[in-house]
């Protein structure tokens, strides 16, 4: 799914904290999830500028609802004009929190893939871990990092699944168990 929010702005300009409120209430309106993954990208296509009082009441809003609302749905921001993207990082940073920006074609390719904002170290770590392998689990993680990390599967986890609740890695069940993988592929963390 896309929403277009070059079709909220003013002259490629989305500015307050009440049309951020009204662009998170039409996308969390036309939301409708479905049984797998889906990335829910918000194409910022067009858009000069955007401030954070936007970018918080829409952006950061419609992730953390998405996220404890609708287990499926992993938004990703895309096409971000630099300096839309220097304020979402700062906003993000101050907060100790993260989320995924990529570039998005006309075809709908997601490239560029990174991680803007900041993680605290043992999130660091869980997130370079599944970047690196692609997919995993916590009993994996424990096992792997048990010399220099020794902590229990359930610390794993504990992380894994507050990765997934930023949007940043898609949890999958796996029998008992559950995975981890990078919300979207080539995603780059931490280079």
């Amino acid at each position: 799914m896309k929403f277009e929010m070059q079709a909220h702005a003013q002259d490629g300009v989305l500015a307050s904290a009440l049309t951020g409120q009204k662009v998170f209430a039409a996308m969390a309106g036309a939301t409708k999830a479905k049984p797998e993954p889906e990335i829910a990208f918000l194409d910022f296509s067009g858009v000069a500028v955007a401030t954070m009082s936007f970018l918080r009441e829409s952006v950061v809003a419609y992730r953390n609802h998405a996220r404890s609302h609708w287990s499926t749905v992993y938004p990703v921001v895309a096409n971000l004009a630099a300096p839309i993207r220097e304020d979402l990082e700062l906003f993000l940073r101050d907060r100790g929190d993260a989320m995924v920006v990529c570039e998005l074609d006309g075809a709908g390719h997601a490239t560029n893939v990174q991680i803007v904002g900041r993680l605290d170290g043992k999130q660091d770590l869980t997130l370079r871990a599944v970047v690196e392998q692609g997919e995993i689990d916590a009993t994996t993680l424990a096992e792997r990092y048990k010399d220099e990390n020794p902590v229990s599967p359930t610390a794993w986890n504990n992380r894994l699944a507050a990765l997934a609740t930023k949007g940043l890695v898609i949890e999958s069940s796996s029998g008992r168990s559950k995975r981890y993988r990078p919300v979207l592929e080539k995603l780059r963390y931490g280079t």
